[in-house]
Protein backbone atom coordinates (compact mmCIF):
# COMPACT_ATOMS: atom_id res chain seq x y z
CA UNK A 1 0.00 0.00 0.00
CA UNK A 2 2.82 2.39 0.86
CA UNK A 3 4.50 1.30 -2.36
CA UNK A 4 1.57 2.53 -4.43
CA UNK A 5 1.31 5.73 -2.36
CA UNK A 6 5.00 6.50 -2.87
CA UNK A 7 4.69 5.69 -6.55
CA UNK A 8 1.86 8.23 -6.81
CA UNK A 9 3.75 10.89 -4.83
CA UNK A 10 6.86 10.39 -6.92
CA UNK A 11 5.12 10.49 -10.31
CA UNK A 12 2.70 13.34 -9.58
CA UNK A 13 4.44 15.57 -7.03
CA UNK A 14 8.08 14.45 -7.24
CA UNK A 15 7.92 14.19 -3.45
CA UNK A 16 11.44 14.20 -1.88
CA UNK A 17 12.57 10.71 -0.93
CA UNK A 18 9.59 8.97 -2.50
CA UNK A 19 11.82 7.60 -5.28
CA UNK A 20 13.40 5.17 -2.81
CA UNK A 21 10.49 2.80 -3.43
CA UNK A 22 12.08 1.93 -6.78
CA UNK A 23 15.00 0.15 -5.13
CA UNK A 24 14.32 -3.48 -4.26
CA UNK A 25 17.20 -3.48 -1.80
CA UNK A 26 15.68 -0.61 0.19
CA UNK A 27 12.20 -2.11 0.33
CA UNK A 28 13.59 -5.56 1.16
CA UNK A 29 15.62 -4.16 4.06
CA UNK A 30 12.65 -2.20 5.44
CA UNK A 31 10.38 -5.25 5.06
CA UNK A 32 12.83 -7.45 6.97
CA UNK A 33 13.14 -4.91 9.79
CA UNK A 34 9.38 -4.41 10.09
CA UNK A 35 8.61 -8.14 10.08
CA UNK A 36 11.35 -8.85 12.62
CA UNK A 37 10.20 -6.08 14.97
CA UNK A 38 6.55 -7.05 14.59
CA UNK A 39 7.26 -10.69 15.43
CA UNK A 40 9.41 -9.71 18.41
CA UNK A 41 7.08 -7.06 19.85
CA UNK A 42 3.64 -8.38 19.01
CA UNK A 43 4.65 -12.04 19.14
CA UNK A 44 4.54 -11.84 22.92
CA UNK A 45 1.01 -10.44 22.81
CA UNK A 46 -0.10 -13.23 20.49
CA UNK A 47 1.44 -15.81 22.81
CA UNK A 48 -0.40 -14.27 25.79
CA UNK A 49 -3.68 -14.43 23.87
CA UNK A 50 -3.05 -18.07 23.00
CA UNK A 51 -2.33 -18.82 26.66
CA UNK A 52 -5.50 -17.07 27.84
CA UNK A 53 -7.53 -19.04 25.31
CA UNK A 54 -5.78 -22.16 26.65
CA UNK A 55 -4.57 -23.03 23.18
CA UNK A 56 -1.95 -25.42 24.47
CA UNK A 57 -0.26 -28.42 22.93
CA UNK A 58 -1.40 -31.82 24.13
CA UNK A 59 1.63 -34.09 24.12
CA UNK A 60 1.65 -37.86 23.92
CA UNK A 61 4.26 -39.54 26.06
CA UNK A 62 6.59 -41.15 23.53
CA UNK A 63 9.39 -41.68 25.99
CA UNK A 64 11.40 -38.67 24.80
CA UNK A 65 13.38 -36.66 27.30
CA UNK A 66 11.65 -33.43 28.33
CA UNK A 67 8.60 -34.13 26.19
CA UNK A 68 5.98 -34.21 28.92
CA UNK A 69 7.18 -30.82 30.22
CA UNK A 70 6.03 -29.29 26.93
CA UNK A 71 2.39 -30.09 27.57
CA UNK A 72 0.33 -26.90 27.68
CA UNK A 73 2.80 -24.82 25.65
CA UNK A 74 0.76 -22.56 23.34
CA UNK A 75 0.49 -23.73 19.75
CA UNK A 76 -0.78 -22.02 16.57
CA UNK A 77 2.31 -19.79 16.81
CA UNK A 78 2.44 -19.90 13.03
CA UNK A 79 0.05 -16.96 13.22
CA UNK A 80 3.04 -14.87 14.32
CA UNK A 81 4.90 -15.86 11.16
CA UNK A 82 1.90 -15.25 8.90
CA UNK A 83 1.00 -11.82 10.32
CA UNK A 84 4.63 -10.71 10.49
CA UNK A 85 5.11 -11.64 6.84
CA UNK A 86 1.90 -10.25 5.37
CA UNK A 87 2.08 -6.85 7.10
CA UNK A 88 5.29 -5.59 5.40
CA UNK A 89 4.34 -7.38 2.18
CA UNK A 90 1.09 -5.42 2.00
CA UNK A 91 2.95 -2.21 2.81
CA UNK A 92 6.07 -2.41 0.67
CA UNK A 93 5.41 -4.61 -2.37
CA UNK A 94 3.76 -4.00 -5.71
CA UNK A 95 0.44 -5.71 -5.05
CA UNK A 96 -0.26 -5.96 -8.78
CA UNK A 97 2.79 -8.21 -9.28
CA UNK A 98 1.61 -11.74 -10.12
CA UNK A 99 4.40 -13.38 -8.10
CA UNK A 100 3.45 -11.42 -4.98
CA UNK A 101 -0.21 -12.33 -5.50
CA UNK A 102 0.73 -16.01 -5.79
CA UNK A 103 2.77 -15.91 -2.58
CA UNK A 104 0.01 -14.13 -0.66
CA UNK A 105 -2.50 -16.73 -1.87
CA UNK A 106 -0.12 -19.54 -0.87
CA UNK A 107 0.36 -18.03 2.59
CA UNK A 108 -3.34 -17.62 3.28
CA UNK A 109 -4.28 -20.94 1.66
CA UNK A 110 -1.81 -23.13 3.55
CA UNK A 111 -2.21 -21.06 6.71
CA UNK A 112 -5.95 -21.76 6.65
CA UNK A 113 -5.42 -25.51 6.23
CA UNK A 114 -2.89 -25.56 9.07
CA UNK A 115 -5.15 -23.43 11.27
CA UNK A 116 -8.07 -25.82 10.75
CA UNK A 117 -5.83 -28.74 11.71
CA UNK A 118 -4.66 -27.01 14.90
CA UNK A 119 -8.21 -25.84 15.70
CA UNK A 120 -9.54 -29.40 15.57
CA UNK A 121 -6.67 -30.64 17.76
CA UNK A 122 -7.03 -27.90 20.37
CA UNK A 123 -10.71 -27.01 20.53
CA UNK A 124 -12.28 -30.26 19.39
CA UNK A 125 -9.77 -32.24 21.46
CA UNK A 126 -9.10 -34.52 18.52
CA UNK A 127 -5.38 -35.33 18.53
CA UNK A 128 -5.51 -36.50 14.92
CA UNK A 129 -6.56 -33.05 13.74
CA UNK A 130 -7.72 -32.49 10.18
CA UNK A 131 -7.99 -35.74 8.26
CA UNK A 132 -4.96 -36.43 6.11
CA UNK A 133 -6.96 -36.56 2.90
CA UNK A 134 -8.20 -33.00 3.45
CA UNK A 135 -4.63 -31.78 3.97
CA UNK A 136 -3.61 -33.48 0.74
CA UNK A 137 -6.61 -32.00 -1.09
CA UNK A 138 -5.57 -28.58 0.17
CA UNK A 139 -1.98 -29.07 -1.01
CA UNK A 140 -3.19 -30.32 -4.37
CA UNK A 141 -5.49 -27.30 -4.62
CA UNK A 142 -2.60 -24.91 -4.09
CA UNK A 143 -0.51 -26.87 -6.59
CA UNK A 144 -3.27 -26.54 -9.19
CA UNK A 145 -3.57 -22.78 -8.58
CA UNK A 146 0.20 -22.25 -8.82
CA UNK A 147 0.58 -24.56 -11.82
CA UNK A 148 -2.24 -22.97 -13.82
CA UNK A 149 -1.03 -19.46 -13.01
CA UNK A 150 2.58 -20.22 -13.89
CA UNK A 151 1.55 -21.84 -17.16
CA UNK A 152 -1.14 -19.50 -18.43
CA UNK A 153 -0.59 -16.05 -16.89
CA UNK A 154 0.83 -13.63 -19.44
CA UNK A 155 3.09 -11.84 -16.95
CA UNK A 156 5.00 -15.00 -16.05
CA UNK A 157 7.71 -15.20 -18.68
CA UNK A 158 11.42 -15.79 -19.11
CA UNK A 159 14.12 -14.01 -21.06
CA UNK A 160 16.89 -16.25 -22.36
CA UNK A 161 19.31 -13.75 -23.86
CA UNK A 162 20.73 -10.44 -22.73
CA UNK A 163 23.76 -8.87 -24.43
CA UNK A 164 26.08 -6.76 -22.23
CA UNK A 165 28.95 -4.51 -23.18
CA UNK A 166 32.04 -6.43 -21.96
CA UNK A 167 33.78 -3.19 -20.97
CA UNK A 168 31.02 -1.32 -19.14
CA UNK A 169 28.45 -4.06 -18.41
CA UNK A 170 25.86 -1.81 -19.99
CA UNK A 171 22.89 -3.55 -21.58
CA UNK A 172 23.22 -3.56 -25.37
CA UNK A 173 20.38 -5.88 -26.34
CA UNK A 174 17.56 -7.63 -24.50
CA UNK A 175 15.68 -10.55 -25.99
CA UNK A 176 11.90 -10.54 -25.97
CA UNK A 177 10.07 -12.18 -23.08
CA UNK A 178 8.49 -15.52 -23.82
CA UNK A 179 6.19 -18.02 -22.19
CA UNK A 180 8.13 -21.12 -21.27
CA UNK A 181 8.01 -24.26 -19.12
CA UNK A 182 11.79 -24.33 -18.75
CA UNK A 183 13.51 -24.78 -15.42
CA UNK A 184 17.09 -24.96 -14.15
CA UNK A 185 19.09 -28.16 -13.69
CA UNK A 186 21.90 -27.77 -11.12
CA UNK A 187 25.50 -28.73 -11.98
CA UNK A 188 24.93 -28.82 -15.77
CA UNK A 189 26.49 -26.35 -18.21
CA UNK A 190 23.50 -26.06 -20.54
CA UNK A 191 21.30 -26.23 -17.52
CA UNK A 192 17.78 -25.68 -18.80
CA UNK A 193 15.12 -28.37 -18.91
CA UNK A 194 11.89 -27.76 -20.80
CA UNK A 195 9.03 -29.78 -19.35
CA UNK A 196 7.19 -29.55 -22.66
CA UNK A 197 9.88 -31.72 -24.26
CA UNK A 198 8.46 -34.69 -22.36
CA UNK A 199 5.56 -34.78 -24.81
CA UNK A 200 6.64 -32.74 -27.86
CA UNK A 201 9.11 -35.46 -28.83
CA UNK A 202 6.01 -37.37 -29.90
CA UNK A 203 4.67 -34.47 -31.93
CA UNK A 204 5.21 -30.71 -31.88
CA UNK A 205 1.44 -30.34 -32.08
CA UNK A 206 1.25 -31.48 -28.46
CA UNK A 207 3.09 -28.38 -27.18
CA UNK A 208 -0.14 -26.62 -26.06
CA UNK A 209 -0.83 -29.59 -23.77
CA UNK A 210 2.42 -29.33 -21.79
CA UNK A 211 0.33 -28.26 -18.78
CA UNK A 212 -0.68 -31.92 -18.42
CA UNK A 213 2.92 -32.61 -17.39
CA UNK A 214 3.74 -29.30 -15.73
CA UNK A 215 0.84 -29.03 -13.27
CA UNK A 216 1.28 -32.52 -11.71
CA UNK A 217 4.97 -31.71 -11.17
CA UNK A 218 4.01 -28.49 -9.37
CA UNK A 219 1.45 -30.38 -7.25
CA UNK A 220 4.09 -32.96 -6.27
CA UNK A 221 6.60 -30.26 -5.27
CA UNK A 222 4.09 -28.29 -3.18
CA UNK A 223 2.88 -31.44 -1.42
CA UNK A 224 6.36 -32.83 -0.78
CA UNK A 225 7.89 -29.62 0.57
CA UNK A 226 4.92 -28.69 2.78
CA UNK A 227 4.85 -32.21 4.24
CA UNK A 228 8.61 -32.08 4.75
CA UNK A 229 8.35 -28.84 6.70
CA UNK A 230 5.48 -30.30 8.70
CA UNK A 231 7.49 -33.39 9.68
CA UNK A 232 10.56 -31.29 10.54
CA UNK A 233 8.54 -29.35 13.11
CA UNK A 234 9.15 -31.68 16.04
CA UNK A 235 11.70 -30.09 18.36
CA UNK A 236 12.18 -26.50 19.47
CA UNK A 237 13.60 -24.25 16.75
CA UNK A 238 14.29 -26.95 14.17
CA UNK A 239 11.69 -26.11 11.51
CA UNK A 240 11.98 -22.35 11.99
CA UNK A 241 15.76 -22.20 11.80
CA UNK A 242 16.08 -24.66 8.93
CA UNK A 243 13.40 -22.81 6.96
CA UNK A 244 15.10 -19.43 7.52
CA UNK A 245 18.31 -20.81 5.98
CA UNK A 246 16.39 -22.18 2.99
CA UNK A 247 14.40 -18.98 2.44
CA UNK A 248 17.46 -16.71 2.61
CA UNK A 249 19.15 -18.90 0.00
CA UNK A 250 16.11 -18.70 -2.25
CA UNK A 251 16.30 -14.93 -1.78
CA UNK A 252 19.73 -14.94 -3.43
CA UNK A 253 18.38 -16.95 -6.36
CA UNK A 254 15.44 -14.60 -6.69
CA UNK A 255 17.64 -11.51 -6.63
CA UNK A 256 19.90 -12.93 -9.34
CA UNK A 257 17.09 -14.22 -11.56
CA UNK A 258 15.18 -10.96 -11.39
CA UNK A 259 18.18 -8.77 -12.26
CA UNK A 260 19.08 -8.52 -15.95
CA UNK A 261 22.80 -7.86 -15.39
CA UNK A 262 23.38 -10.44 -12.64
CA UNK A 263 21.47 -13.15 -14.48
CA UNK A 264 23.46 -12.57 -17.67
CA UNK A 265 26.79 -12.48 -15.82
CA UNK A 266 26.05 -15.78 -14.08
CA UNK A 267 24.34 -17.28 -17.14
CA UNK A 268 21.13 -17.72 -15.16
CA UNK A 269 17.67 -17.58 -16.67
CA UNK A 270 16.30 -14.04 -16.38
CA UNK A 271 12.75 -13.95 -15.03
CA UNK A 272 11.16 -10.51 -15.52
CA UNK A 273 9.23 -9.08 -12.56
CA UNK A 274 10.36 -11.91 -10.24
CA UNK A 275 12.69 -9.58 -8.31
CA UNK A 276 9.66 -8.26 -6.42
CA UNK A 277 9.61 -11.58 -4.55
CA UNK A 278 12.81 -10.45 -2.83
CA UNK A 279 10.71 -8.17 -0.61
CA UNK A 280 8.37 -11.03 0.30
CA UNK A 281 11.35 -13.26 1.06
CA UNK A 282 12.94 -10.57 3.24
CA UNK A 283 9.71 -10.17 5.21
CA UNK A 284 9.30 -13.94 5.52
CA UNK A 285 12.90 -14.35 6.71
CA UNK A 286 12.45 -11.63 9.33
CA UNK A 287 9.26 -13.30 10.54
CA UNK A 288 10.98 -16.69 10.85
CA UNK A 289 13.95 -15.27 12.74
CA UNK A 290 11.65 -13.27 15.02
CA UNK A 291 9.59 -16.38 15.70
CA UNK A 292 12.77 -18.22 16.74
CA UNK A 293 13.10 -15.72 19.61
CA UNK A 294 10.16 -17.49 21.25
CA UNK A 295 10.55 -20.94 19.72
CA UNK A 296 14.11 -21.85 20.63
CA UNK A 297 14.60 -24.23 23.57
CA UNK A 298 12.71 -24.11 25.83
CA UNK A 299 9.94 -23.01 23.47
CA UNK A 300 7.39 -20.47 24.66
CA UNK A 301 5.20 -21.27 21.65
CA UNK A 302 4.96 -23.93 18.96
CA UNK A 303 4.23 -23.01 15.34
CA UNK A 304 1.79 -25.88 14.88
CA UNK A 305 0.56 -26.91 11.47
CA UNK A 306 -0.54 -23.29 11.04
CA UNK A 307 3.13 -22.45 10.64
CA UNK A 308 4.77 -25.59 9.26
CA UNK A 309 2.36 -26.18 6.37
CA UNK A 310 2.50 -22.49 5.48
CA UNK A 311 6.30 -22.45 5.52
CA UNK A 312 6.52 -25.49 3.24
CA UNK A 313 3.97 -24.10 0.81
CA UNK A 314 5.74 -20.74 0.54
CA UNK A 315 9.16 -22.34 -0.01
CA UNK A 316 7.74 -24.55 -2.76
CA UNK A 317 6.07 -21.63 -4.55
CA UNK A 318 9.22 -19.47 -4.41
CA UNK A 319 11.34 -22.30 -5.82
CA UNK A 320 8.87 -22.98 -8.63
CA UNK A 321 8.53 -19.29 -9.48
CA UNK A 322 12.30 -18.84 -9.70
CA UNK A 323 12.64 -22.05 -11.77
CA UNK A 324 14.88 -23.59 -9.09
CA UNK A 325 12.62 -26.44 -7.99
CA UNK A 326 15.11 -29.11 -9.09
CA UNK A 327 17.61 -27.85 -6.54
CA UNK A 328 15.17 -28.44 -3.66
CA UNK A 329 16.44 -31.98 -2.90
CA UNK A 330 19.76 -30.32 -2.01
CA UNK A 331 18.57 -27.07 -0.48
CA UNK A 332 15.72 -28.73 1.44
CA UNK A 333 17.85 -31.75 2.28
CA UNK A 334 16.72 -31.70 5.91
CA UNK A 335 13.06 -31.81 4.83
CA UNK A 336 13.90 -34.63 2.42
CA UNK A 337 15.65 -36.69 5.11
CA UNK A 338 12.74 -36.21 7.50
CA UNK A 339 10.30 -37.32 4.78
CA UNK A 340 12.40 -40.31 3.78
CA UNK A 341 12.89 -41.45 7.37
CA UNK A 342 9.12 -41.67 7.84
CA UNK A 343 8.54 -43.41 4.49
CA UNK A 344 11.34 -45.91 5.18
CA UNK A 345 10.19 -46.56 8.73
CA UNK A 346 6.54 -47.14 7.81
CA UNK A 347 7.37 -49.13 4.67
CA UNK A 348 9.85 -51.42 6.41
CA UNK A 349 7.53 -51.94 9.37
CA UNK A 350 4.64 -52.99 7.11
CA UNK A 351 6.87 -55.22 4.99
CA UNK A 352 8.42 -57.06 7.93
CA UNK A 353 5.06 -57.43 9.65
CA UNK A 354 3.55 -59.09 6.59
CA UNK A 355 6.61 -61.30 6.06
CA UNK A 356 7.62 -62.19 9.61
CA UNK A 357 4.44 -61.48 11.53
CA UNK A 358 6.22 -58.83 13.56
CA UNK A 359 6.97 -55.29 12.46
CA UNK A 360 10.60 -54.15 12.61
CA UNK A 361 12.04 -50.65 12.53
CA UNK A 362 15.01 -49.04 10.81
CA UNK A 363 15.15 -46.05 13.18
CA UNK A 364 14.51 -45.93 16.90
CA UNK A 365 11.76 -43.45 16.04
CA UNK A 366 10.73 -41.39 13.03
CA UNK A 367 10.97 -38.61 11.88
CA UNK A 368 14.75 -38.57 11.99
CA UNK A 369 15.19 -35.97 14.74
CA UNK A 370 13.29 -38.22 17.16
CA UNK A 371 15.72 -41.05 16.35
CA UNK A 372 18.57 -38.96 17.75
CA UNK A 373 16.47 -37.98 20.76
CA UNK A 374 15.98 -41.67 21.47
CA UNK A 375 19.75 -42.11 21.25
CA UNK A 376 20.11 -39.62 24.10
CA UNK A 377 21.08 -36.42 22.28
CA UNK A 378 19.64 -33.25 23.78
CA UNK A 379 17.24 -31.54 21.39
CA UNK A 380 19.30 -28.32 21.36
CA UNK A 381 22.31 -30.26 20.10
CA UNK A 382 20.16 -31.94 17.43
CA UNK A 383 18.72 -28.62 16.28
CA UNK A 384 22.06 -26.81 16.02
CA UNK A 385 23.65 -29.70 14.14
CA UNK A 386 20.73 -29.85 11.73
CA UNK A 387 21.12 -26.08 11.22
CA UNK A 388 24.80 -26.59 10.41
CA UNK A 389 23.91 -29.26 7.86
CA UNK A 390 21.27 -26.89 6.47
CA UNK A 391 23.88 -24.13 6.06
CA UNK A 392 26.22 -26.56 4.27
CA UNK A 393 23.42 -27.58 1.90
CA UNK A 394 22.59 -23.91 1.31
CA UNK A 395 26.22 -23.13 0.37
CA UNK A 396 26.27 -26.09 -2.03
CA UNK A 397 23.04 -24.81 -3.57
CA UNK A 398 24.44 -21.30 -4.02
CA UNK A 399 27.64 -22.46 -5.70
CA UNK A 400 25.56 -24.27 -8.34
CA UNK A 401 25.24 -20.78 -9.84
CA UNK A 402 28.86 -21.17 -11.01
CA UNK A 403 29.72 -24.88 -10.81
CA UNK A 404 28.40 -26.61 -13.93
Amino acid sequence: MLYHLLEYLDSVYDFPGSGLYRYLSFRAAIAAIVSLLFSLIFGKYIINILQKKQIGESVRNLGLEGQTQKAGTPTMGGLIIIFSTLLPVLLFTDLTNIYIILLIVATIWMGTIGFLDDYIKVFRKNKKGLKGKFKVFGQIGLGVIVGLTMYFHEDITVRNEVVLDPQTNQILEIADEEKSTTTTIPFFKNNELDYSKTITWISEDLAPFAWIIFIPIVIFIVTAVSNGANLTDGVDGLAGGTSAIIVLTLGIFTWVSGNVIFSEYLSVMNIPRSGEMTIFIAAFSGALIGFLWYNTFPAQVFMGDTGSLTIGGIIAVIAIATRKELILPILCGIFLLENLSVVMQVGWFKYTKSKYGEGRRIFLMAPLHHHYQKKGFHESKIVVRFWIIGILLAVISIITLKIR
